[in-house]
């Protein structure tokens, strides 16, 4: 049986159908929800969320928000998502470069935390983008070995 999802950031409604599971990253680990789960209210972490559907999984990246479960809907108020096909994989590597060189100048301890997160978000960026490019490949390997079948 299928759970309605809603998926909202400040700037826009991004998914709003049904599907048969999502996973979430909750700040206290990841969590998969189901039609009929019991109700809750809990914070998200930067992570992953998947939407599982018969037809194919969709793949999102956040950044922190909220989410309340009910047994028949999902709702996910993010700080920022994005879909996995509008992510821009060049960016997101030259961010984690950055992050990577500012944690190699021995930065003050203070700018340690934000500069954590942004090393965070890019490389969960990355690994989102990657998922789509190779959802993209798999998906064009099997058009072409239709059309040499037939």
């Amino acid at each position: 049986m299928a759970i309605a999802v809603d998926i909202v950031t400040p700037e826009k409604l991004l998914f709003s159908g049904e599907v048969d599971m999502v996973t979430l990253p909750g700040t206290n680990g990841q969590m998969g929800v189901l039609h009929g789960h019991a109700p809750l209210l809990t914070t998200l972490d930067i992570g992953e969320i998947i939407l599982h559907r018969a037809e194919g999984n969709e793949f999102l990246a956040v950044s922190g928000g909220v989410v309340e479960v009910r047994p028949d809907k999902v709702t996910i108020l993010a700080d920022t998502a994005e879909p996995s096909e509008e992510i821009d994989a060049e960016r997101a590597e030259a961010a984690r470069t950055r992050a990577e060189r500012l944690l190699a100048d021995n930065p003050p301890p203070q700018q340690l935390p934000e500069i954590m997160a942004a090393l965070r978000r890019s490389s969960l960026r990355l690994k989102v983008a990657r998922r789509h490019q190779g959802r993209r490949r798999s998906e064009g390997l099997a058009y072409e070995e239709t059309t040499q079948q037939g």
